[in-house]
C-alpha cells in the first residue's frame, strides 16, 4: 500500500452515486485523519448521509472507491468490515424481542464472536447505564436511553471508525445535549476516527473538529469550526452558521 493510503482513516477517491436522474454524490474526493471527529452538515437532499453509507456499504458508489484504513471496503468481508465500523443512526433500530444485551451483542455475534456480560457491564458504564439494563427490553427504555444502547452496540465490536447518521434528531434538546457531549467523550477517550451527519450547524461547531458542508452531492466548504465561525467557507456554510449565530445573539440580547 502507498503511504497515502496508510496514514489516512478514511478516504473517498472519486466517489459519486445517482439515483435516476438525481446525482446525489458528485465526484467526492476527502482524506481523512486519524482520531478526527468530522461533521458532514448540508440540507435534506444534499449528499451527505447517501457519501456515509457508502462507507458501510449500504450504498454501493458507481464510481469512484472508499478505503478504510487504506483497504477498499468493497473487498473487504462483510463480518470483517462490520468489526471495524460503528454505526449508530436516528431510529436506533433497537430488535424490540431482544433484551439490551443481546442488542449490543449482535454486531460481535454476525461476525462470529460473543461478548460476555462483563464487556456488557464495561459498555453499558462507557454510556452512563447501570449494569441492571443488561436484561431490560427496548420497550422499557426511553429514547434518550435507546440510543444510548445504539451507541454502546455500535462500540461492541471495537471499531476504528465511528458513524453517526444524525444520531440525536430524535431526542429533546437536555437529553441531546448531554449524549453528544458523551460521544465526544468517548471519541476521546476511545482514540475513535468519527464521521457524524447532521442539518444542525451548531451541533457540528461544537462536537467536530472539523466541518464538512454538502451542497448538491459536492463538498463545498471544508473547514475548522473556528474558521466557520469566523467567516470562512462560503456563502453556503456561511448560511448554515447563520442560524446559531442568531440565535447567540438574540440570547444575549435577552441577557440585557
Amino acid at each position: 500500500m502507498a503511504k497515502g493510503e496508510t496514514d489516512t482513516a478514511l478516504r473517498f477517491e472519486g466517489v459519486s452515486k445517482r439515483f435516476g436522474s438525481v446525482r446525489a454524490v458528485d465526484d467526492v474526493s476527502i482524506a481523512i485523519a486519524p482520531g478526527s471527529f468530522v461533521a458532514l452538515v448540508g440540507a435534506s437532499g444534499s449528499g451527505k448521509s447517501t457519501l456515509m453509507k457508502t462507507v458501510n456499504r449500504l450504498v454501493v458508489p458507481d464510481s469512484g472507491r472508499v478505503l478504510l484504513r487504506g483497504e477498499d471496503v468493497a473487498s473487504l468481508p462483510p463480518a470483517k468490515l462490520r468489526r471495524r465500523i460503528g454505526y449508530v443512526f436516528q431510529s436506533i433500530g433497537l430488535f424490540p424481542h431482544m433484551t439490551v444485551a443481546e442488542n449490543i451483542g449482535i454486531i460481535p455475534r454476525l461476525a462470529g464472536d460473543r461478548i460476555g456480560s462483563d464487556r456488557i457491564a464495561e459498555l453499558l458504564e462507557l454510556v452512563e447505564l447501570d449494569g441492571s439494563y443488561a436484561t431490560r427490553m427496548p420497550s422499557e427504555l426511553s429514547g434518550g436511553q435507546r440510543q444510548r444502547i445504539g451507541v454502546a452496540r455500535a462500540l461492541a465490536g471495537d471499531p476504528v471508525l465511528l458513524l453517526l447518521d444524525e444520531p440525536f434528531g430524535a431526542l429533546d434538546p437536555v437529553t441531546r445535549d448531554q449524549l453528544g457531549e458523551r460521544v465526544r467523550k468517548l471519541h476521546r477517550d476511545l482514540d475513535l476516527t468519527s464521521v457524524m451527519v447532521t442539518h444542525d450547524m451548531a451541533e457540528a461547531l461544537l462536537l467536530a473538529d472539523r466541518v464538512l458542508v454538502m451542497d448538491g452531492g459536492r463538498v463545498v466548504a471544508d473547514e475548522e469550526p473556528r474558521a466557520l465561525v469566523n467567516g470562512a467557507g462560503g456563502e453556503v456554510a456561511q448560511g448554515f452558521v447563520a442560524v446559531p449565530r442568531a440565535q447567540a445573539e438574540r440570547l444575549a440580547e435577552l441577557e440585557i
